[in-house]
């Protein structure tokens, strides 16, 4: 005798057998009782919801020889061959296997005719979406102008994929995932009528692995029955789906929020120990921060989450012990790292860096508690409080005036330059080269001045390097030599001399090296001046912080 799987044997029969779609059967008894019966319906939702199920269970409700009726009486013929799929009235088709407009059109011909023996000819195509537009539209006259024989029922994934001109005329049902509770509860009902002893617990696995949906998880029980036998395990269940073990996850999550970096480590050569993937745990890992922050906004989660009771309570009783934007860094950081674990050549590492990371990272600051501190900070500048003694009386109103004081240029006097004959000596022929020929003039920012005896100039470089090459060039040491000219009135002699490594210290610097000293100088008054400033010093006494970089405010930082 051949065996009838699950699915197929408590496959619903009656509306009231529908679990998690009460919306449904109720809307579809009502309209029956009433008389006000639809010529199309579509039924879309996720796989093994109830979908066509619904359909055959509605097309007995019309076609039962005690109805029309929202109970069908399943003893009758019409409703045994309905129930049987063989029933000469009742059509059902895949649309995934006959998606031509000729299919259609034969379906067209064959809806013409009365129907046999029942009240209706009701067609039911599954997986509506995948017929081709030619098909949609050869149906569409159909479906605006049926038979009063016909009944339409559309049973889809994805009715996106539906022309609107389709969906408009049709009646639209959606089917909901079904809760975890409520498909625990059906298939304890299922195992106790097979004789099959298994814990709640073990249920609650088979149930979260089937998402929703009563088919997969009635695929999964019988899975689960074929390896244990009548007597189920709740280790043998959870090794044969390969689930990690709620405890582990909400040991986990317990060692996150009291940040021992040894048990969240310790979790993790146990996942690896069991073979588990990496990746499964850490998705897992997100879904239980998730339950952890609606446990901790919401009064009563048990709607929202597929959880059992004593979870809940566990749950509630760690989010008391963290901050919300804690809990929340947490997932986004998991979140973060599951993505980088479908590529990782190192799923371990990567997994372990994470959690050692939520271990370890500082709590987060309470925002109302900085708001204070600033108030308090503002107040206390305000009224002169708290400042250093020395304080001068002219400070700047604000740190950014006191930043552009301590940018300012000092005001004693330089060196002056030594004149030459025409008063701008070597930085103004360099800057006269620049406005001429700039490529020529940023070669010699680099060089530097190692004689100035008019008529002669003796520039070096560094030996070997890319400027002295290119001033040796014979057509760009005649065009310096013609603008020195011109600069000084006179004709010059040039020489573009190396400098070796050895004697690079004795040489002059470069103008180059004159400019990145000064601002090197700069920057340190400036950092001198900022850490200086009373507003500063304040702010930093007032959040315990320190000063990582000052940044001056004519650069273009600000």
């Amino acid at each position: 005798m051949s065996y009838l799987v699950l699915a197929r044997k408590w496959r619903p029969q009656t509306f009231a057998d529908l679990v998690g779609q009460e919306h449904v059967s109720r809307t579809l008894a009502n309209a029956i009782q009433a008389g006000r019966v639809h010529h199309a319906f579509l039924f879309t939702g996720a796989r093994g919801v109830g979908k066509t199920s619904a359909a055959r269970i509605f097309a007995k409700a019309l076609n039962c020889e005690t109805g029309p009726t929202a109970t069908p009486c399943n003893v009758c013929p019409s409703c045994k061959e309905i129930t049987a799929g063989q029933s000469v009235d009742v059509f059902e088709i895949d649309g995934a296997s006959n998606t031509g407009v000729d299919d259609v059109r034969e379906l067209r011909e064959n809806i013409r005719y009365l129907p046999s023996r029942s009240r209706f000819k009701i067609i039911i195509i599954d997986e509506v979406h995948m017929l081709s537009i030619n098909a949609f539209n050869a149906l569409l006259k159909t479906l605006e102008e049926p038979p009063d024989h016909a009944k339409f029922i559309f049973a889809t994934t994805e009715p996106h994929k539906i022309p609107v001109t389709i969906l408009s005329r049709c009646q639209r049902f959606d089917f909901r995932k079904i809760a975890l509770p409520k498909v625990t509860a059906r298939l304890r009902e299922i195992v106790d009528a097979e004789g099959i002893r298994i814990s709640d617990r073990a249920l609650a696995l088979v149930a979260r692995r089937g998402e929703g949906s009563m088919r997969d998880s009635l695929s999964t029980l019988d899975q689960v029955i074929a390896f244990c036998g009548d007597e189920v395990a709740d280790d043998d269940v959870q090794g044969l789906l390969g689930m990690v073990d709620r405890r582990l996850l909400l040991d986990v999550l317990e060692a996150l929020i009291e940040r021992d970096s040894r048990r969240v480590l310790d979790a993790v050569r146990r996942v690896d120990d069991l073979g588990h993937s990496f990746r499964q745990f850490c998705q897992e890992l997100v879904d239980l921060c998730r339950a952890l922050i609606l446990c901790q906004v919401l009064e009563d989660p048990s709607d929202i989450l597929s959880l059992s009771g004593d979870e809940i309570a566990l749950l509630q009783r760690l989010g008391k012990e963290i901050a919300a934007e804690d809990a929340q860094r947490a997932m986004t950081l998991l979140m973060k790292t599951e993505g980088e674990l479908v590529a990782s050549s190192f799923p371990r590492l990567t997994m372990e860096m994470a959690l050692v990371r939520l271990t370890t990272l500082p709590p987060s600051r309470d925002l109302a508690g900085l708001v204070r501190k600033l108030d308090e900070l503002e107040r206390r500048l305000a009224s002169g409080g708290g400042l250093p003694a020395a304080a001068p009386t002219s400070a700047p109103r604000n740190l950014a005036a006191g930043v552009r004081e301590a940018e300012a240029p000092p005001k004693k006097s330089e060196a002056p330059v030594a004149p030459v004959a025409d008063g701008g000596g070597w930085p103004g022929l360099v800057a006269q080269v620049r406005s001429r020929r700039p490529m020529v003039g940023s070669l010699l920012e680099h060089g530097s001045l190692l004689r100035q005896e008019l008529p002669l100039l003796e520039i070096g470089f560094p030996a070997g390097s890319f400027h002295l090459e290119q001033l040796r060039d014979g057509e760009t040491l005649a065009v310096l030599t013609d603008i020195a000219g011109d600069y000084y009135g006179r004709p010059v002699t040039i020489r573009v001399l190396p400098i070796e490594a050895g004697t690079r210290q004795q040489a002059p610097p470069s103008l180059l090296e004159e400019r990145q000293a000064k601002e090197t100088d700069r920057r340190k008054r400036l950092r001198e001046d900022a850490l200086a400033h009373p507003m500063v010093q304040a702010a930093v006494k007032v959040f315990s912080g320190e000063i990582r970089e000052v940044l001056p405010i004519d650069k273009g930082y600000v």
